[in-house]
């Protein structure tokens, strides 16, 4: 475990912390980074979150990659919230599965939604048991919060709000990141395709300004240096288990729903951009329809915004609007 302090936008001076927890399965250790205001000795339901990154990257070096000065995970400190962030199996700096570190030809396609659901579990558990709490708050990107969500329907007694940001749903068209048959364990992303992934859909005299080069350019250099193996390839290499991309082909390609949004009863605000070209408007519109148990249910489309708007030009706007609804009273 490890721990420091810094200074960062809002009215506290922020602690870090870092350890690794154990997974439900014997040998797997997750990462788990956590920032909170200094001085702060209890939390209550309502300021404690948990952040789930989605299908491609880990969580660490977007929810907490400062630019400017700041990162996601910065905001909410600054404001009085006991932030974590975690890295699913597979992912960062957490245990890979053995398979991945073979040829990817040679296994299944490893850490499906059903296994990362247990990763999701076992932090969820360890936050809840150290912080001495019964409830938490939820914040999912992506397929992340398809696993927040699936975790809410099954238990959201432990849930006292949820964040949906850029939600899976039914598809038509194959999955952004893949799902050409036969998948193999895992699959390769260049810095060359992920930004081609992330500005999809942005008009081209429009991309320097929404993601400065400088931008992509750190959290390009944090997230692939995240993959040990990855990094010695050339080009460097990211390695993404493909468990959840067969879920997509099985599933959401398939007409069929991974989980009820109809069984979530917490407060839900869904997010998205408007230039999302990996889980469009619709989708997120699809998923807010279906929230008809929750006590509470927002929707926010952010302008002049994609899939990865935590890390853009109007990233403010994502975080101001969660902020808001995570404050509220009721």
């Amino acid at each position: 475990m490890t721990m420091h302090r810094d200074n960062h936008d809002g009215p506290h001076t922020v602690v870090t912390e870092e350890r690794h927890i154990p997974a439900k399965d014997a040998g797997i250790q997750l990462y788990l980074r956590n920032k909170r205001p200094a001085g702060v000795t209890a939390f209550g339901a309502e300021r404690t979150v948990l952040l789930v990154h989605g299908s491609s990257y880990p969580a660490h070096t977007a929810f907490d990659l400062p630019l400017d000065g700041m990162s996601w995970m910065d905001y909410m400190a600054g404001r009085g919230f006991d932030v974590h962030c975690l890295d699913l199996r597979g992912f960062g700096r957490s245990t890979r599965p053995p398979e991945m570190d073979r040829a990817a030809a040679a296994a299944e396609p490893v850490v499906d939604t059903s296994t990362a659901l247990r990763d999701v579990a076992a932090a969820v558990e360890h936050i809840l048991a150290s912080r001495s709490i019964d409830r938490l708050c939820l914040i999912g990107w992506s397929w992340g919060a398809t696993l927040v969500g699936a975790y809410t329907a099954e238990h959201g007694e432990r849930v006292a709000r949820l964040v949906l940001y850029a939600p899976q749903w039914l598809r038509d068209t194959p999955h952004p990141a893949g799902g050409c048959t036969p998948l193999g364990a895992y699959r390769t992303i260049t810095v060359g395709d992920a930004r081609q992934r992330w500005l999809s859909g942005v008009p081209e005299d429009r991309r320097d300004a929404l993601v400065p080069p400088a931008w992509f350019d750190a959290w390009a250099s944090a997230t692939f240096a995240s993959d040990a193996v990855g990094a010695t390839q050339e080009p460097p290499v990211i390695r993404a288990p493909n468990g959840n991309i067969a879920d997509s082909m099985t599933y959401w390609c398939s007409g069929r729903p991974l989980y009820d949004p109809g069984r979530i009863r917490s407060p839900t605000l869904v997010v998205v951009g408007a230039w999302d070209a990996d889980t469009p408007v619709a989708m997120a519109e699809q998923v807010f329809r279906k929230l008809g148990a929750a006590s509470r249910r927002r929707m926010v489309v952010i302008g002049d915004a994609t899939h990865t708007v935590l890390l853009e030009r109007n990233r403010m706007q994502l975080f101001r609007e969660t902020q808001l609804f995570l404050e509220e009273q009721g």
